[in-house]
């Protein structure tokens, strides 16, 4: 990568809007939830999903159910996205 496009890919990133807002964590076998959340949505899940495979989650009871019912029994839902004046 040249100087100028190392640059221009460094701009677009800097423009790259993110979305915060509130999130869910819902085991689908117990119905349990867990809602928390995040200045960027879109990175929330890979976030919480490395932490739980690692054994090294501080939610304590999300990290059991996910020991006992495994990472397919689980899934994120978007609650709500906060726009930019609100999230300031």
């Amino acid at each position: 990568m040249q100087g100028n496009e190392r640059k221009a890919a460094i701009a677009a990133y800097k423009e790259v809007k993110v979305a915060a807002g509130i999130y869910v964590v819902r085991c689908r076998p117990t119905g349990m939830r867990w809602v928390g959340r995040s200045p960027n949505l879109s990175k929330i899940q890979n976030r919480i999903w490395f932490t739980l495979r690692q054994g090294s989650h501080t939610c304590r009871s999300l990290q059991a159910e996910w020991r006992v019912h495994g990472p397919d029994a689980f899934i994120l839902e978007e609650v709500e996205r906060l726009d930019d004046e609100s999230s300031a």
